[in-house]
């Protein structure tokens, strides 16, 4: 037997709501690096779930994804053309640089934008999974678009290394970078926590971007110092360093997407259904659990073990369980769950004295 689950007919229950805290924090024994070691991965390897603080409206989700893009976008410009007015009356070519990158930066937010709005159509015959794909195929727009950015970066250094220029307003240099810093950290926070409580990979990976970028513009304002310093070769040398540094950090982001594109999933979450499953009263064991990313959407299938028993109480078993999963993981949109029956046990034969 199946049980479907649609996203929009939540039915759940008060009394689980205590089981849905402990199912959020921490199930599968799934560790992260402490310290210092441990505050570093979690600025540049936030995860795409937030089972704790999730958004568990499909609608709701894409809406709140497409509101961070917006105010982003809109902040990312305008850092852009600040920076865009200081290289102007300076010269400086990490500024330059710095100021292309923030400006793809910015541009990534369109695809994505365009793929959350894609997601909402309602599912065809000739796509009858829905549209959810395209924010990962916007992912793929993202990394094309930085990888860009870094190559045209890194070709200015280059040339401005082979023909020096003298750099001018050198101040007006370091306030680009502080401006850089502070709007690219403020659309990171806000891109990272959104699209951790969506689950989008594609979300995370824009807002980890945008702190790369942050820490990009503090880089020119060290050139800057450099060149205030006697070292007119120090903002080029800069310049280079941060296309270098931003073609050796998209390989973080190629990996994430491309394990979303081969259905790849986080082991916890796996390790977080089997628990909400394998707590459900009456499931004695859970041979089939698969989950699949669809854009920033779960999609599951799961087969649990049940006693022998009546039909109708293996559909309450599997009904019951699907309510534990669905609180376990906040962003599921759609399970199959199956409920198979074991076999009584023969009665041993008796011998007659």
């Amino acid at each position: 037997m199946t049980t479907p689950r649609s996203h929009h007919e939540h039915e759940h229950e008060h009394e689980h709501e205590h089981e849905h805290d402990d199912h959020s924090h921490g199930l599968g024994g799934h560790t992260h690096p402490s310290g210092i070691k441990g505050y570093i991965y979690a600025l540049f390897v936030p995860h795409s779930h937030d089972a704790a603080d999730s958004i568990d409206d499909a609608l709701e989700a894409s809406v709140a994804g497409i509101r961070a893009l917006k105010i982003s976008l809109f902040v990312l410009l305008g850092t852009t053309i600040l920076q865009l007015v200081i290289f102007i009356i300076s010269g400086s070519v990490a500024l330059l640089a710095d100021t292309i990158h923030n400006f793809s930066d910015a541009l990534t937010a369109l695809p994505l934008w365009i793929a959350f709005v894609l997601a909402r159509r309602v599912a065809t015959r000739r796509y009858n999974f829905g549209y959810g794909r395209a924010e990962d195929l916007a992912g793929l727009f993202i990394v094309a678009v930085v990888a860009l950015s870094a190559i045209v970066a890194g070709w200015e250094a280059i040339s401005r290394l082979i023909h020096p220029q003298t750099l001018h307003n050198l101040g007006w240099v370091v306030v680009a970078g502080v401006i850089g810093f502070v709007g690219n950290e403020a659309v990171a926070i806000y891109r990272i926590r959104i699209g951790r409580q969506i689950g989008s990979a594609a979300l995370v990976a824009d807002g980890v971007h945008a702190r790369l970028d942050g820490f990009t513009s503090l880089s020119v304002v060290v050139g800057a110092i450099g060149v205030m310093l006697g070292f007119p070769l120090a903002d080029p040398i800069i310049g280079l360093l941060i296309a270098a540094s931003i073609l050796a950090l998209l390989w973080g982001t190629v990996r994430s997407i491309g394990r979303r594109l081969m259905d790849g999933i986080d082991p916890e979450l796996l390790e977080r259904a089997e628990a909400a499953l394998a707590g459900t009263p009456g499931v004695i064991s859970i041979p089939r659990m698969q989950l699949r990313w669809v854009g920033h959407r779960l999609h599951g299938v799961a087969s649990i073990q049940v006693a022998d028993t009546s039909l109708s109480a293996a559909e309450d078993i599997a009904h019951e369980a699907e309510h534990h999963l669905g609180h376990a993981l906040p962003n599921l949109d759609d399970v199959v769950i199956r409920a198979v029956t074991t076999p009584a046990p023969a009665p041993t034969p008796t011998t007659p004295r």
